[in-house]
C-alpha cells in the first residue's frame, strides 16, 4: 500500500511553501526517517523525512512548484516496488536465462553472510548492489565498494548545495552571458519586509562612537579562562552588546515596545533578535529573556543559531517575535550604515568595525579602537531624546563594563 509524502503543516503566519530540493528521485530505496525532500518558506527550510521505508515510486510536487499545507508531494511504495518492474520488464526478452529472477529475488540466497554484516553496519540495502560473484551473487568486495562510494557521496553534495543556494554562477573573463535564476523565498521575503520597513515607518538613525578598548582587555585576559569554564564556549563581543542593550531598554521601555494599529504594546522582557547572515538571506533568530541570560548563554546561543543558519536548520519559532535587533555588519567590514528596523519593532543597533583612530583624551591624542553605533528608530513612537539616551546609555555601559554588573 502506499504511503503519501505530504508538505508539513505550515504556522498561520505561512502561507505556503516552495519545493526546493528533492533528496531521492523515483526508484530510490528510502529508509525510515530518511530526508526526502525539502520545502522553502518565507523563513526557514523544513524536513520531509519519511515516514518508513519504502522505495518513493511518485513525485507529484516537482521543485520549484508551490505548495500548501499538508499538501500532497509524492507517494512511497513498499520496499522494491519501483525496481520490480524494470527487472521484470529486463527479463521478458530473456527467456532463456530464468535463473536470474530467483537470485535477484531471493535477497539471503545471494548475500554471504560477512557481506550482509557489512552492510547492516553502514546501512547498505543490498538489494542496490550490483552482484559480481557467481549467478549474481553480492560479495564482500561489492559490500565494500558500496560503503566507500556512500562515504565519498556527501562529501560532494554540501558544496553543490552551497552553489545554488549561493546563487553566484562563475562567467570566463570576457564572457558577457547572462544567467537569471530566481530569488529564494527568504530573500524574496527579506526584500519585501524592507521595503514595507521604509515605506510605512517614520525611520531615523542617530550615531555615536564607542571606545572599545576596555572590553578588549577584559576579553584578552579571561577569554581562555571563560572558554575553559564553560566548555569550549568563546567570549566574543556581541554577547556585552546584548547585555548593555537589554539594561538600556529596562532603562528606556519605550524602545522595546512596538506599534500595533493605534495601540502601543509595551512588552515586559527583552527578545532581542541576532541578524545573522546565511546562505539563503538574512535571518533573525532570537535570545527568549535575554534578561536572564549570562555572558555565556548568550555566546553559546549565538554560535548554535549560527550554525543552524548556515545548515538552513532555524525552525520558524526561533525567528517569531523578538522586541529588539542587533545587527553587526562590523565582521564584514562595514565602517558605517544606518540599519533598517524589523517590524514590529521599533529600532534597530548596529554595530561595526573596530578600527584604531585618533583620539582626544583629557587634552591628548591617543589612539584607541573606535567602533561606530547606529540606532534605527521608528520616529512615530520614539522621540529623539528618547533614541540618543538609549545609545549613549549602551555607550557607557560598554566603555565602562563593570556598571553591567554593579547596575549603575
Amino acid at each position: 500500500m502506499a504511503i503519501e509524502i505530504k508538505a508539513p503543516t505550515f504556522p498561520e503566519s505561512v502561507a505556503d511553501g516552495t519545493v526546493a530540493t528533492w533528496h531521492k528521485k523515483p526508484g530510490d530505496a528510502v529508509k525510515r526517517d530518511e530526508l526526502i525532500v525539502d520545502i522553502e518558506t518565507d523563513k526557514v527550510v523544513m524536513e520531509v523525512l519519511a515516514e518508513a521505508d519504502g522505495t518513493l515510486t511518485e513525485i507529484v510536487k516537482n521543485e520549484g512548484d508551490t505548495v500548501l499545507s499538508g499538501e500532497l508531494l509524492g507517494k512511497l511504495g513498499a520496499p522494491g516496488a519501483a525496481a520490480a518492474a524494470p527487472a521484470a520488464a529486463a527479463a521478458a526478452p530473456a527467456a532463456s536465462a530464468p535463473a536470474a529472477a530467483p537470485a535477484a529475488a531471493a535477497d539471503d540466497a545471494i548475500l554471504s553472510p560477512a557481506a550482509r554484516k557489512i552492510a547492516e553496519e553502514n546501512g547498505i540495502d543490498p538489494n542496490s548492489i550490483a552482484g559480481t560473484g557467481k549467478g549474481g551473487r553480492v560479495t564482500k568486495e561489492d559490500v565494500v565498494a558500496a560503503v566507500e562510494a556512500k562515504k565519498s557521496a556527501p562529501a560532494a553534495a554540501p558544496v553543490a548545495a552551497k552553489a545554488v543556494a549561493a546563487e553566484a554562477p562563475v562567467f570566463a573573463a570576457g564572457d558577457r552571458t547572462e544567467k537569471r535564476v530566481p530569488m529564494t523565498r527568504v530573500r524574496a521575503t527579506v526584500a519585501r519586509r524592507l521595503v514595507e520597513a521604509q515605506s510605512s515607518m517614520a525611520m531615523l538613525t542617530t550615531y555615536n562612537e564607542v571606545n572599545m578598548k576596555p572590553i578588549m582587555e577584559l576579553r584578552a585576559k579571561y577569554k581562555d579562562l571563560f572558554e575553559k569554564k564553560h566548555n569550549g564556549v568563546r567570549l566574543g563581543f556581541m554577547s556585552f552588546f546584548v547585555k548593555a542593550a537589554v539594561e538600556a531598554l529596562k532603562r528606556q521601555p519605550t524602545v522595546n515596545a512596538s506599534i500595533d494599529g493605534n495601540d502601543v504594546v509595551y512588552h515586559g522582557y527583552q527578545d532581542v533578535g541576532v541578524a545573522v547572515s546565511s546562505d539563503r538571506g538574512l535571518v533573525v533568530p532570537v535570545l527568549r529573556n535575554a534578561e536572564f541570560m549570562s555572558l555565556a548563554e548568550i555566546e553559546g546561543g549565538i554560535a548554535a543559531y549560527g550554525k543552524k543558519a548556515k545548515e538552513g536548520k532555524l525552525s520558524i519559532d526561533e525567528m517569531t517575535g523578538g522586541t529588539f535587533t542587533i545587527s553587526n555588519g562590523g565582521v564584514f567590514g562595514s565602517l558605517l550604515s544606518s540599519p533598517i528596523v524589523n517590524p514590529p519593532q521599533s529600532a534597530i543597533l548596529g554595530m561595526h568595525k573596530i578600527q584604531e583612530r585618533p583620539m582626544a583624551v583629557n587634552g591628548q591624542v591617543v589612539i584607541l579602537p573606535m567602533m561606530y553605533l547606529a540606532l534605527s528608530y521608528d520616529h512615530r513612537l520614539l522621540d529623539g531624546k528618547e533614541a540618543v539616551t538609549f545609545l549613549v546609555t549602551i555607550k557607557e555601559l560598554l566603555e565602562d563594563p563593570a556598571r553591567l554588573l554593579l547596575d549603575i
